[in-house]
């Protein structure tokens, strides 16, 4: 893989599950169809991505900077180690707790309910920690080993960060207009269980970290 390769791909991944977590309806489009329809008006679908992309952002932020700390005193080697392990235990957890979850929020909470449960259930779900196999090769690939979280690190976190809200934003806008105009919500009777994709995506991350 040339070089120019080898740094496009960290972004692409990034941007993927960016998408991914648009999709997925427990990150957002879902309770921004419910409200809307509850409201019915197309452009409370539109205002509900807002809080939705602010709590998710907020949320992968925190988790961001609290890995970047944690990187100032752990050696990279080391810290991908750690971040492996906490990827794996939060995949076994949610096989087997994650279900009996009770929701934070209802289906017709307002907008500031909506940033609430966001940043909540993105955190729960780990969403930034996903982000970690593809920063590392990204800090590594401009830094030394032992100045991960220094000078260019912080930038190409926020650039990540920026790069992921976007393409979740995108997704989530495409799927609650979707939804909203042309496809009856009875589709979800159908719907893939994206609970266990979410446990395999985790577990998957971690063992990349480890490879």
């Amino acid at each position: 893989m040339s070089d120019a390769n080898a740094e496009l791909w960290p972004w692409i991944v990034i941007a993927g599950l960016g998408v991914y977590h648009g999709i997925n309806p427990a990150m957002g489009w879902l309770f921004a169809v419910a409200l809307g329809l509850h409201r019915k008006s197309g452009r409370v679908v539109l205002l509900s991505l807002a809080p939705i992309a602010l709590g998710h952002a907020a949320s992968v932020a925190a988790v961001l900077a609290a890995l970047l700390m944690l990187g100032l005193a752990v050696d990279r080697v080391i810290f991908a180690r750690l971040a492996a392990g906490l990827l794996i235990g939060w995949a076994a957890w949610h096989a087997l707790y994650g279900h009996r979850r009770r929701p934070l929020v209802g289906m017709q909470t307002g907008l500031l309910g909506l940033l609430l449960w966001s940043f909540v259930t993105a955190t729960a779900h780990g969403a930034g920690l996903m982000l970690v196999p593809a920063l590392l090769p990204l800090c590594g690939s401009t830094l030394p080993a032992s100045q991960l979280t220094t000078d260019a690190a912080v930038p190409l976190a926020l650039a990540a960060l920026g790069v992921h809200t976007g393409a979740m934003l995108a997704a989530i806008g495409v799927m609650s207009i979707a939804v909203y105009r042309c496809v009856d919500l009875e589709f979800l009777r159908y719907w893939i269980n994206f609970d266990l994709v979410w446990i395999v995506t985790l577990a998957a991350c971690g063992l990349m970290l480890l490879v």
